[in-house]
């Protein structure tokens, strides 16, 4: 390709969609994503710049001076001892609002204990939980990681959540406030934990899948939604939940971003990320924190 940027189309980014998300596995991936990009070799070169790259994972440098880190361990749901990242502000005055920090369908990876680090310089104790935890924790292999979830039961998610959000609300320096953040099956996890937790003070869900209409009337947290207005996928749940909320007097913002993809936050993928839209959800992301967690 003449060290050309190669060209990436929607069809290709759906492409990947589906196989990260339903029913694909990598060798069908690959080989839908030969068929559009017209052979192996441009498949080759494209498949890289559509997923996630661990070399662009560290935006703040594990070692941040202004940061406190720290590998936890800390009692789950029946009996689960559940793995996580910790990241304080260095020096902080007083107490503070904790926030949780949920991964994506790879589970705690280095760009999620990335996020972790951009919260904490906000002024939160961040908590970046690993959901894979009861199955030993997330495998370095992100295909196999992929694969773990399929085991994962909701409702033990949602009860790992919980005792996530007690374990972060309990810790030194925390003012008793926690709010979640999560991203695509970490965006549901935040959904589906505000149906479960009475004592969640917000949640921000990026691409999350809904919860069900009937599960709704039990959401207590304020909830900041965000979609990207390409991910037809996702977004095909969005009238039925905001409907709910609407019926149920519950406090929520929407927002779609034209022109994102599902993934718009994720800035280890180049063919994905929108700095605008990531850029604007997260600043909408933040001030939410700041007024509900204070």
């Amino acid at each position: 390709m003449d060290n050309e940027t190669p060209k990436i189309t929607q069809a290709m980014i759906d492409a990947y969609d589906e196989y990260t998300h339903l029913t694909l596995d990598r060798r069908r991936f690959m080989e839908k994503l030969t068929q559009l990009a017209g052979s192996g070799a441009a498949a080759a070169a494209i498949a890289p710049l559509i997923g996630a790259s661990s070399a662009m994972a560290e935006i703040i440098p594990a070692n941040d001076e202004r940061l406190t880190t720290e590998d936890v361990t800390y009692p789950g749901a029946n009996g689960v001892t559940m793995k996580g990242y910790l990241v304080k502000p260095k020096n902080a005055s007083g107490t503070r609002g904790g926030v949780l920090v949920i991964h994506e369908n790879r589970g705690l990876n280095a760009h999620i204990k990335d996020v972790a680090r951009r919260m904490a310089l906000e002024g939160f104790n961040a908590l970046a939980v690993d959901f894979l935890s009861p199955q030993g924790g997330t495998p370095a292999d992100e295909e196999q990681a992929r694969q773990m979830f399929s085991s994962l039961k909701p409702e033990e998610v949602s009860a790992n959540g919980e005792a996530s959000r007690a374990y972060l609300a309990g810790i030194s320096g925390a003012n008793g406030k926690v709010g979640a953040i999560g991203f695509c099956w970490g965006g549901g996890a935040v959904n589906n934990l505000a149906v479960k937790s009475p004592s969640l003070n917000a949640g921000v869900a990026y691409y999350g899948a809904q919860p069900k209409a009937e599960d709704v009337p039990a959401i207590k947290a304020p909830l900041m939604l965000h979609y990207g207005g390409l991910d037809e996928r996702i977004n095909a749940g969005i009238p039925a939940f905001k409907a709910a909320l609407e019926k149920g007097g519950k406090t929520f913002e929407i927002f779609v971003y034209d022109g994102a993809n599902h993934a718009f936050n994720n800035d280890t993928s180049s063919a994905r990320y929108d700095k605008a839209a990531a850029d604007l959800a997260w600043s909408r992301s933040v001030a939410f924190f700041k007024k509900n967690l204070a």
